[in-house]
């Protein structure tokens, strides 16, 4: 069986949302690092940080944000590209979400960045995931 590393940390992180949970730790990568960092610029989380884990190995420690009355940030997180199935998409076709309100994590030649971003440099690559 393989597994899916980038889409076990959005289950964690919305699993954590729906149960209102200050943090999340998840195992860390450079490439969910670099995740983490892209949604805590956009907004959906509070903050990030590398820790060393108890066994040893480097977890990352995911603040989770929510509104004034505890609403939460993040409403919607899906994974687009998985391993079984990739999506790449060229800059023309980058997709909106939720009319613009939301953001697509795209992986560029570039590094790491969100769509309207991407379109603006005029870059494609594989869309990640799609947060609103």
């Amino acid at each position: 069986m393989h597994s899916d590393p980038i889409a076990d940390m959005l289950t964690r992180i919305r699993n954590g949302c729906t149960v209102y949970k200050e943090y999340v730790d998840v195992p860390a990568s450079k490439f969910k690092e670099k995740l983490a960092r892209v949604l805590e610029a956009e907004g959906y989380v509070k903050s990030v940080e590398r820790l060393d884990g108890e066994d040893g190995f480097p977890v990352l420690r995911i603040g989770l944000k929510y509104g004034p009355r505890r609403e939460q940030v993040i409403k919607y997180v899906q994974r687009v590209s998985r391993p079984g199935r990739r999506a790449y998409v060229s800059h023309l076709n980058l997709p909106r979400v939720h009319r613009g309100l939301g953001i697509a994590v795209v992986s560029t030649s570039r590094g790491l960045m969100v769509d309207r971003e991407a379109r603006r440099l005029g870059v494609g690559g594989e869309v990640v995931c799609e947060i609103w």
